[in-house]
């Protein structure tokens, strides 16, 4: 049988307002399941349904206003003691005796096997936002005494729910919405997601409160480099030495040599990154310890007796690290000529896995950007990555006056589990004095 649902007596008040619809047309409801939520200038209260059933009409909508008396849909009366499987209800409200509530946990919720798919009838793309900062717990939280029960039943904290809703008014919805991305968020995990136990996650902002935005997809690269560099960053005790190398020389025997190199049927641009590369591997041979990797869960060491260095490059996708190997077995000339073949299949995306893997140590130049010193992030397994930054005349004393010299700034980040700060400043003072003086590589 059908019948009207009309609002009861609501109180001293002439109309109050609709702020949400709780049930959909086709929704089967049992007796004191809440319908639709008001909210006057005081309070807000949820319209249960008058009887067990299903829904056949909503005759409101938010916004609307209503007094006692007024139809706000149809019910069809339910002709058997119980409704075993309501059909097209997505999730049915459970029975809840509020005097009780304190004293007794609400039954659990239960999914219809009718039930749609939560995409078609819920705003999937609803962000969850952090609280407000006076917000400390669902009491504050703006939201009717039914999604109050609703997301108790489900698990969500309100204080950290995006209300979607009039004054930012917490929704069914968005316990749903909340919810799902939580799952899907857990779902997607993977081995080379950033490691977050024990670390308190930073809260999505919905920026469009701010202004006109715009979002994309992060690049591939990206995602995964993110996640290596975190990796590397939290499990790694970081330390950064800076020195200084002067290469007043160096320089002029790198024009030099590419001034020679003009004149022949192949030339090959020398670059300064070419000549570090070559004077890294001396330097890791008089220091074996920047040559190694830790093992068994920091229990062992195992040291290389081969020198493969990664440079990073920066590419339209992201930051790449390709590996150049047997570094120590290569001349200047060769090592300049593999870097430009393996930079333009690096900024073409024809790099291909095996072209990342294997390095000893790495070196991220910002030479031909600028800077006067960072604080690179060591690629791990690898224990040391060397960082070059832009290289500028200085005035420098000689013990009788000031020359001009031309001085790169460089950092070692390191891992200090394995290599102590005194063996750093060893190591930065040795590579520093054989790029002073390119003839020490001959030794």
């Amino acid at each position: 049988m059908s019948r009207e649902i009309t609002v009861p007596d609501i109180g001293d008040f002439d109309e109050v307002e609709v702020i949400e619809i709780l049930v959909n047309p086709g929704d089967s409801v049992v007796e004191e399941t809440p319908l639709i939520t008001l909210e006057s200038d005081k309070a807000t209260m949820d319209i249960p349904s008058p009887a067990k059933g299903t829904i056949e009409k909503i005759l409101v909508s938010a916004g609307d206003k209503v007094a006692q008396g007024t139809v706000i849909g149809m019910l069809l009366e339910a002709t058997t003691e119980a409704i075993d499987e309501p059909s097209g209800a997505e999730i049915t409200e459970p029975e809840v005796d509020e005097s009780n509530l304190k004293n007794k946990k609400p039954k659990n919720v239960t999914i219809s096997k009718n039930t749609k798919p939560i995409e078609e009838s819920v705003r999937s793309d609803l962000p969850i936002l952090p609280p407000p900062a006076e917000r400390s717990g669902n009491a504050l939280a703006h939201a009717s005494p039914g999604v109050r029960r609703f997301a108790r039943e489900l698990g969500a904290p309100l204080n950290v729910v995006y209300g979607s809703g009039p004054k930012g008014r917490i929704l069914k919805s968005d316990i749903i919405a909340y919810v799902k991305n939580s799952l899907t968020q857990s779902q997607a995990s993977t081995p080379n997601a950033p490691l977050t136990n024990g670390i308190p996650p930073i809260p999505d902002i919905d920026f469009r409160q701010f202004g006109t935005v715009e979002t994309i997809d992060t690049p591939r690269i990206k995602k995964l480099s993110g996640a290596h560099l975190h990796r590397a960053w939290i499990n790694i005790p970081h330390v950064t030495h800076h020195d200084e190398a002067d290469i007043t020389e160096l320089e002029a025997f790198r024009k030099k040599i590419n001034q020679e190199q003009q004149k022949s049927t192949a030339p090959v641009k020398v670059t300064l990154l070419a000549i570090a590369m070559k004077a890294l591997t001396h330097a890791m041979k008089a220091f074996p310890l920047f040559n190694c990797s830790l093992v068994s869960g920091g229990e062992r060491l195992t040291f290389k007796h081969y020198f493969n260095i990664g440079i990073a490059i920066d590419t339209p996708n992201g930051l790449m690290v390709p590996v150049f190997r047997d570094v120590d077995k290569k001349g200047i000339l060769e090592l300049a000529s593999e870097m430009t073949e393996t930079s333009t299949r690096a900024r073409n995306g024809k790099l291909k896995s095996v072209d990342l893997q294997g390095g000893c140590m790495s070196i991220s130049s910002l030479g031909g950007i600028g800077g006067v010193g960072f604080t690179p992030i060591v690629n791990t397994p690898e224990v040391a990555i060397l960082g070059l930054s832009r290289a500028k005349m200085q005035p420098v004393w000689n013990g009788q006056e000031f020359q001009p010299r031309l001085i790169l700034p460089m950092s070692l980040s390191y891992d200090h589990r394995v290599i102590d700060g005194a063996e750093a400043a060893r190591f930065s003072s040795w590579l520093g004095n054989a790029l002073s003086d390119a003839r020490r590589l001959l030794l």
